[in-house]
């Protein structure tokens, strides 16, 4: 009786317990099972490619960010341009991967079918495109700023504002009002999203690059510093088109230098009166302003446009001439003249051409 007792009560504690395994397990499955569903929707959420994104390459017009704009602002572009379906799985992402809400200002065509994450981390790795610009020689601030504006992500107002900052001035060794003739003129790659300074930065440091030592002796033996020497040389680059002409021109106002006579120089006079270059009238001519040469001697106070690099080694290296006077041929070259007699000739040969 006794065995039989015992017996009966182990076969209800193995069935209890197994009762209580078996639950366990149950539970356990089932809280796993809703872990791992979670994960695989999370990780779906996430990373899978497609979900939420367009199947088409944006290819028309191109995802615009701008400095300074927010995350959401952007997402909201993104959605806009119908890259994304719903902008809150860009956010929760964004949230939760804080590393990726630093977005570079840029252009962006996006590829398709990326995930939420990998949309997010292509903008943010993503390099900044560039343009490619070119900056003339012998062009006045305005006209660069214009330029630079209508290329990068810069306002013209805002860059002629730098080109008069006198921390950035100071900082970068111009001993002037602004950073006229400082523009290094040539083709040049810029990060669209580029600032005012920084382009202005690269331009003084292409100059800079280009005015070598030697060059820089060549200037204090024919006693100019930098800024007289761009402020020739702007002169130079501005009367003349013609390569071949500009060590003539640079030799004939060195020797009115010398000779203590006055430039006069018509483009000076345009630059006083903020006009383009184009015919003077008489009145013109006496205009007070220290870039009239035709009122006042010696160099104007700062260049009046950016020289090229010939126009920079014509004044180093000016033709060796007695030409003390010049005039338009009126077919873009020059004649030249030692005595104001000659002068007075090709003064009306020129008058003529014009009829």
């Amino acid at each position: 009786m006794e065995k039989r007792t015992t017996t009966a009560f182990f076969q209800i504690t193995s069935r209890g317990s197994f009762m209580r395994d078996t639950l366990t397990s149950r539970f356990f499955f089932f809280i796993s099972s809703i872990i791992t569903l979670s994960l695989l929707f999370l990780a779906a959420f996430f990373f899978l490619p497609g979900w939420n994104t367009s199947e088409k390459e944006v290819q028309q017009e191109k995802i615009v960010v701008h400095r300074g704009a927010s995350l959401r602002s952007i997402i909201a572009t993104i959605a806009d341009k119908e890259v994304v379906r719903n902008e809150r799985p860009l956010l929760i992402t964004a949230w939760l991967f804080p590393e990726l809400r630093q977005i570079k200002p840029g252009r962006y065509t996006i590829p398709p079918g990326l995930s939420n994450y990998g949309l997010l981390s292509y903008l943010h790795h993503h390099p900044q495109d560039e343009e490619r610009v070119l900056i003339p020689e012998g062009l006045r601030e305005e006209r660069i700023a214009g330029i630079i504006a209508s290329q990068l992500d810069i306002d013209s107002l805002s860059f002629m504002n730098s080109s008069k900052d006198k921390a950035l001035l100071e900082e970068l060794g111009i001993k002037t009002g602004s950073f006229e003739g400082y523009y290094f003129p040539g083709t040049y790659n810029f990060p669209w999203a580029s600032t005012s300074q920084e382009v202005i930065r690269f331009l003084v440091g292409r100059f800079r690059a280009f005015y070598t030592d030697s060059l820089r002796t060549l200037a204090t033996k024919s006693n100019f510093d930098e800024l007289e020497l761009l402020t020739l040389a702007s002169i130079v680059e501005a009367e003349t088109p013609l390569d071949e002409e500009k060590p003539l021109i640079a030799g004939v106002y060195l020797n009115r230098l010398k000779k203590n006579m006055k430039l006069q120089a018509d483009p000076t006079v345009q630059y006083a009166l903020g006009r383009k270059p184009g015919r003077l009238l008489y009145k013109d001519l006496t205009v007070d302003s220290p870039y009239n040469t035709y009122k006042y001697k010696g160099l104007p106070p700062a260049p009046i446009c950016s020289p090229g690099a010939l126009s920079i080694l014509a004044v180093l290296e000016p033709a060796e001439t007695e030409y003390l006077y010049f005039v338009a041929t009126g077919n873009g070259g020059h004649y030249f003249a030692k005595t104001a007699a000659e002068h007075a000739k090709n003064v009306r040969k020129y008058r003529a051409s014009r009829r």
